[in-house]
């Protein structure tokens, strides 16, 4: 019986993709005014977010430094001057992203029609961004606690110790909980691995889920198969 809900943050609640790429485009187009790449930024920013994240998470560099070397590889990428102050450029990146944040439109309601259920949010995002991020887009206090690596040990997704741990935050054992996101390991398969029920959800709506696993492409759908209606494990 599931009793729990953990929900992904960026991709999930919250629209990262496009503010990321909102936020990135005004700062290449404020650093090197007409660069002939520009059509190009997104793109490559997005393709440095995962190795430079899953640096930090393995303790191999700090959330400082991983913003550096992003900031740093996509002006070598760009062949444009790189700041003397690294932090200061992600910084000003960073405030043209909070501008950006919003939640999807499907978010709330879908928050608010899982009431019953112990709710988390579990992303890999720092910890002070992400609450940040939940308190920006209208769902503080609803979405029960934020959960990343920070605070569960060190273990971010999709290590099995993440969702193990996330679990025990709501009180609950991992096959009491089901978690839904974008991310086909982090959020489906690796969940699953650690004893969990997971739920891709595709907006995009353009490929099947993993074998056996239940696919939405609305929030909307998820409090009817929180409530019984997922497919056996």
């Amino acid at each position: 019986m599931i009793r729990g809900v953990l929900l992904d943050l960026d991709g999930t609640l919250l629209d990262h993709r496009s503010a990321a790429d909102a936020a990135v485009i005004g700062w290449v187009s404020h650093h090197a005014p007409g660069h002939p790449r520009l059509a190009e930024v997104a793109a490559l920013w997005e393709a440095l977010e995962e190795p430079h994240l899953r640096a930090w998470h393995a303790g191999e560099c700090s959330l400082e430094e991983q913003r550096r070397r992003r900031i740093r590889a996509l002006c070598v990428e760009l062949a444009v001057t790189v700041p003397d102050d690294l932090d200061a450029a992600f910084g000003a990146y960073a405030t043209r992203y909070r501008r950006s944040w919003s939640a999807y439109p499907d978010a709330a309601e879908a928050v608010a029609a899982l009431a019953g259920f112990r709710l988390g949010v579990l992303t890999n995002g720092s910890q002070h961004m992400q609450e940040a991020k939940v308190r920006a887009i209208g769902l503080g206090g609803q979405v029960g606690p934020v959960l990343t690596g920070e605070v569960l040990d060190g273990h971010y997704k999709p290590a099995p110790g993440s969702y193990t741990a996330a679990a025990r935050a709501l009180g609950l054992a991992p096959g009491e909980v089901l978690l839904v996101g974008d991310d086909v390991v982090n959020d489906v398969t690796a969940p699953a691995a650690a004893g969990m029920r997971s739920v891709w959800l595709d907006r995009l709506g353009v490929q099947p889920a993993p074998a056996g696993f239940p696919r939405i492409t609305s929030l909307a759908e998820l409090p009817a198969l929180a409530r019984g209606d997922l497919p056996p494990s």
